[in-house]
């Protein structure tokens, strides 16, 4: 009997040599085939990418070697490509979907696959089930003459793209120098080719492949981006740009190696988008993502989008109306204008075009955010626990919790697990404190997330909810960000 394959909120990942091996590669690529057979015109074809992970081209090989045995052409790409790479790749070849090869930002010993839309963008849910639907039934495609695979590179029609997307010459003569971390992914070279090119003064680190990402998980936050902080430091630069294992994901540490969180690049953008680019449009976001957002978008007359948890949700919007800007906690920011996708590479661009437009730092820039919309700090911790301690700190949050520590639960949410508003001080014109808990749907994993007008705060709301978690008083360990 084949062993259960499961799916995630962004396709399927595995242990490498035990889940993710080449046959069940051939499977999952296999149920993809007869999805895009009944639901797409597969005389389109389907783009093939892959990252810097180990195994990555060779899988990418065998899943392209799949679909073509079904009738479907294939284009693989000629080098480690990001995943906004391959998502533009299936724009700019006109075909029905693409495959990505890649584990994102998880830890080494991990790959998997990503499929991408016609549309240029992650599956909606609806496309994930009918693919996992097929994969349950194991589905053969119709027999069909074996099609062509042909290489291409993905990468220069990308960077032709998004050079045109943001003003590369404005960014020039502002003098500002910046450090670049692809963190061993997939993203190496991809900023560095274009600041040359323009002669945007920088020094890029780790873009060398290394698919044991040594010493780190390819994503881009603390602890992990520690050398990208040290070199910002030491090379002088105004403000650093970390891209993640498949560059879909971004981080960003300022001029005095302070780590800048995604909810601080995604408010920073927002505000830049709206009030100097004046471009028209709503603002989406997570349900875990910073509500400093709800108020850039009431002050500017916007809509505010709430969605689940996962950029797929993001992206469902960006296909329905009109979307300024739409993104997640974890780091992935996308811009419909250019796809409805997240890119951390066009991200970095654009943070550095904010830098160049403002005359700012990336810390001027933060500090403005705060005064501007009020303080807001950010924290999450991943809490490792069996299932049942797991299942059980869901659903004391859901029901019998009234308190956190000192301070009352005043309402609750359940878009995407349980959100405790609390009763805490919000310093005047800070951030209303709030309390998320959120269970893995795979794994014995429980997340915990908050955001309050403080990082001692924030601390403090994360250590009463381990100690709740784990039935025993509060350990005080820091890991708010500002």
């Amino acid at each position: 009997m084949a062993e259960v394959i499961k799916f995630g909120t962004d396709g399927w990942r595995g242990i490498i040599a035990d889940d993710f091996t080449f046959d069940n590669v051939r499977r999952v690529a296999t149920a993809i085939a007869a999805y895009v057979h009944k639901n797409e015109d597969a005389h389109k074809g389907l783009v093939v990418g892959y990252d810097t992970r180990f195994a990555s081209r060779r899988a990418a090989e065998v899943a392209a070697d799949t679909l073509a045995n079904t009738g479907i052409p294939v284009t693989l790409a000629n080098d480690y490509t990001p995943t906004p790479v391959v998502s533009f790749a299936v724009r700019h070849f006109a075909t029905a979907g693409g495959v990505v090869v890649t584990s994102s930002h998880n830890p080494w010993m991990w790959n998997g696959m990503k499929f991408k839309a016609k549309y240029a963008g992650p599956a909606t849910p609806a496309i994930m089930k009918a693919i996992e639907d097929e994969l349950r039934a194991a589905t053969q495609p119709p027999s069909a003459a074996r099609a062509e695979i042909r290489e291409a590179d993905f990468k220069a029609p990308y960077v032709d793209a998004i050079s045109r997307f943001v003003d590369l010459d404005r960014i020039a003569k502002a003098g500002f120098r910046f450090a670049i971390d692809p963190m061993y992914g997939a993203g190496r070279g991809m900023l560095a080719r274009i600041f040359a090119e323009r002669g945007i003064d920088h020094v890029e680190i780790r873009g060398n492949v290394d698919p044991l990402f040594p010493g780190i998980n390819p994503e881009p936050i603390e602890p992990h981006i520690a050398m990208l902080q040290e070199a910002v430091v030491r090379e002088r630069c105004h403000g650093g740009f970390a891209t993640d294992g498949d560059a879909d994901r971004i981080g960003a540490v300022d001029e005095n190696g302070c780590f800048v969180d995604s909810h601080k690049i995604f408010s920073i953008l927002a505000h830049w988008l709206v009030t100097r680019q004046r471009w028209s449009g709503d603002i989406a976001r997570t349900f875990s993502a910073t509500k400093m957002l709800d108020r850039i978008a009431a002050r500017h007359g916007r809509k505010l989008l709430e969605t689940p948890i996962g950029f797929k949700y993001i992206c469902d919007l960006m296909l329905e109306r009109e979307i300024v800007i739409g993104g997640e906690e974890s780091g992935g920011i996308g811009i419909s204008r250019h796809l409805p996708e997240r890119d951390g590479v066009l991200m970095a661009l654009m943070l550095a075009a904010v830098m160049a437009d403002e005359k700012k730092t990336m810390a001027e820039l933060v500090a403005q955010m705060q005064r501007e919309y009020g303080p807001h700090f950010y924290g999450r911790r991943d809490l490792h626990v069996p299932n049942e301690v797991k299942n059980s700190g869901i659903q004391r949050a859901r029901g019998e919790l009234t308190q956190v520590g000192t301070y009352r639960v005043l309402r609750r949410e359940t878009v995407d697990g349980v959100k405790l508003y609390l009763d805490a001080p919000a310093d005047g014109n800070g951030a209303e404190p709030w309390l998320l808990f959120r269970a893995s749907g795979t794994e014995p994993l429980l997340r915990l997330y908050s955001e309050a007008a403080s990082p001692e705060l924030v601390d403090e709301i994360l250590n009463e909810a381990e100690a709740l978690v784990a039935g025993k008083a509060a350990s005080h360990q820091p890991s708010a960000v500002g």
